[in-house]
């Protein structure tokens, strides 16, 4: 599932001689080959061949794994410049694309006093790429998908009044590991009561009441992709306005999936879901966006926001996440993944989204 032929085409295209990859992640993308800490490779897509730069920590690994590059071992005493400057005279490399959002200012100091390239700046020739997903990809995140899901259900069976946020976030993120799981998307959210009004809630000692809101935001990566989904459940018992928030974040998310598609206007989709919030009374109680893009990392681009103004591509994975905050009270929010497509999307969440009560 590498993507050096495409990176090869769209520098092409770009009009450089090559791209040097420093980030984790776009290493990822590249390569399918995934390694510890940012400081442990390095890329290096000529329009000839293709290097993947590491050191002794991975060689078999890397041999195993890597395919369609020459994996290049990086010896104690040399340094990633001195290979990359022997590479980049070998290949005639003038003009070398680099990722300025992934940079230090030394690292680029570093580059650009030391390679005899000119440096230009090309994240968003790895963003475009990464943007649409092809099937390796869709798979991998509905395989991860389906192990937060798994766990998620096996949770609900064990949720009990008296249990603390910090411990239900432990048995989820155990139970999406012994599912199968790599690591986690993210650090799991998961909020009771009052907590839940707070979007991005850290678990607490808080203990679940009856009567509570429980909010669970979390997701798992499988063959290095994530998957991320949110919802949220009732202990013992909702009222009548607990109903009503639930209610109405569910149509919004509804409507917003209704217009998802290749090609929509970004804000034309987190509007659509902000306009029913506010026709209930809602409308200042719904502060972020409507969804973001997720893959290989649980943020990326492009985004369902009131900013973005720009068409949607094809086979963009997508959350769809309204929420309504009532502070110091409680929140709701539910999150399905949709991948977008010229006729609609394919929403790859399968997890029920009718209002759940857990009994206490």
């Amino acid at each position: 599932m590498n993507h050096f032929i495409q990176i090869k085409k769209k520098i092409a295209k770009a009009g450089l001689d090559g791209i040097l990859l420093n980030s984790e992640a776009n290493r990822f993308y590249a390569s399918d080959f995934p390694t510890m800490a940012e400081d442990d490779g390095r890329v290096l897509v000529t329009k000839e061949d293709c290097y993947f730069i590491t050191d002794s920590r991975y060689t078999e690994a890397a041999q195993n794994r890597i395919k369609d590059a020459i994996i290049v071992i990086r010896e104690n005493a040399a340094s990633y410049i001195d290979i990359l400057k022997e590479l980049t005279e070998k290949h005639e490399i003038k003009k070398l694309g680099f990722e300025e959002r992934a940079l230090t200012v030394k690292q680029y100091n570093d580059y650009s006093s030391s390679l005899d390239c000119e440096f230009i700046p090309a994240s968003d020739l790895l963003e475009d790429l990464r943007q649409s997903k092809d099937d390796d990809e869709i798979r991998s995140m509905i395989a991860a998908q389906r192990i937060a899901e798994k766990s998620l259900e096996q949770l609900l069976t064990e949720i009990k009044e008296g249990q603390t946020e910090k411990e239900i976030s432990a048995r989820l993120q155990y139970l999406m590991y012994l599912n199968g799981a790599e690591r986690m998307s993210f650090d799991p959210i998961v909020a009771s009561g009052p907590n839940s009004s707070m979007p991005h809630a850290v678990p607490t000692d808080r203990k679940i009441q009856a009567g509570d809101f429980l909010t669970l935001d979390f997701g798992c990566i499988y063959n290095g992709y994530c998957s991320d989904m949110t919802r949220t459940v009732a202990i013992g018992y909702a009222t009548d306005e607990m109903k009503k928030v639930y209610e109405t974040v569910l149509l919004a998310q509804l409507k917003g999936i209704s217009l998802a598609r290749t090609g929509v206007i970004g804000k034309e989709v987190h509007n659509a879901a902000s306009e029913v919030i506010a026709a209930a009374g809602y409308g200042g109680y719904f502060g972020h966006g409507f969804g973001h893009s997720l893959g290989i990392e649980i943020h990326e681009s492009p985004n369902f926001n009131s900013r973005n103004d720009k068409p949607m591509p094809d086979r963009a994975a997508v959350s769809a996440e309204p929420g309504i905050y009532l502070p110091g009270k409680f929140g709701v929010r539910i999150e399905d993944v949709v991948v977008l497509k010229e006729e609609g999307c394919e929403d790859i969440t399968l997890a029920p989204k009718e209002l759940m009560i857990l009994p206490v």
